[in-house]
């Protein structure tokens, strides 16, 4: 779970609010502990196990109120923060799960097991930035959901090379199949025919979700809907990039220039000023 990735709500921007800037900086830095433990440095399987049971003993202190036995230092803040805006704990848990599940799991078999992962390693941001602005109902969650998870499928499509040289295939296995493309295409960097059917169909898939979620920007007041609205067009204008590219995201990763900031930043002023998301999609069985 690389919690740098374009995948979630905002950890950083002059956009926010400035009150939260604070507690949704310690969150990402609990996130990013974690992260780093399931991802980063030499240690085995079995350490990494190891040391985020550690990090569970420490979200446990904090959900008993007691001191942290490990980064007391970091636990104690976040204490602070849970206290004082009354977060629940489960969305930190749900991060620690998928930080073990990347430890252990490099392939999914079905979107539905993609979208599990997701679930958990995606969403509970989501979830934990509307419990920050007492926003958090059913509807705005759903929503939060619907972006969360379009936007770290957006990661993944971008950094399919990458996540290749990890051992990690985030393209569900049951899709490859039905298009006929195999992990050589991976490996090889192959985008033949069989490779565009398949991320074509991927990226309906995202775009749809993404846009399904995209009505929570403008129940968001203030400047935090606005950073929604740009991070919906951010998102929609990645998946234009990898279109243009004709889906070859092995030799030329897709970017977004001055001039894509530039049109990302007059739609999110369109979204906001007209209270319309302003994107159609196609159904994706259009694409099958």
């Amino acid at each position: 779970m690389d919690v740098d990735q374009y995948e979630n709500f905002p950890v950083a921007s002059v956009l926010l609010p400035k009150a939260l800037r604070a507690p949704i900086g310690i969150i990402y830095q609990v996130v990013r502990t974690a992260a780093d433990i399931a991802d980063e440095g030499d240690w085995s399987a079995a350490e990494r196990h190891a040391r985020l049971a550690d990090f569970q003993a420490g979200l446990d202190a904090v959900a008993e109120r007691r001191a942290a036995p490990v980064h007391p230092l970091l636990f104690g803040k976040l204490a602070g923060v849970v206290a004082q805006y009354k977060l629940p704990l489960a969305p930190l848990y749900d991060l620690l799960r998928a930080c073990e599940q990347d430890i252990d799991t490099g392939r999914y078999a079905d979107r539905a097991a993609l979208l599990d992962y997701c679930r958990h390693s995606a969403n509970p941001l989501g979830h934990l930035m509307l419990h920050l602005v007492g926003a958090a109902t059913p509807a705005n969650l759903a929503d939060a959901d619907a972006i969360c998870t379009a936007s770290q499928l957006i990661s993944f499509w971008l950094e399919v090379a990458a996540d290749w040289k990890k051992g990690r295939v985030y393209l569900p296995q049951a899709d490859l199949q039905r298009f006929g493309v195999t992990e050589a295409h991976i490996a090889k960097g192959i985008s033949d025919d069989k490779w565009r059917a398949l991320m074509e169909y991927e990226v309906a898939f995202v775009r749809e979700t993404l846009v399904r979620g995209a009505p929570l920007a403008l129940r968001i007041p203030g400047r935090l809907g606005i950073e929604l609205c740009g991070a919906v067009h951010g998102g929609l204008r990645f998946l234009e990039r990898i279109e243009k590219a004709d889906y070859d995201v092995f030799r030329a990763r897709p970017v977004l220039n001055t001039f894509d900031w530039c049109v990302v930043a007059a739609r999110t002023l369109v979204m906001w000023l007209s209270r319309r998301v302003g994107v159609e999609v196609r159904s994706i069985e259009g694409n099958v």
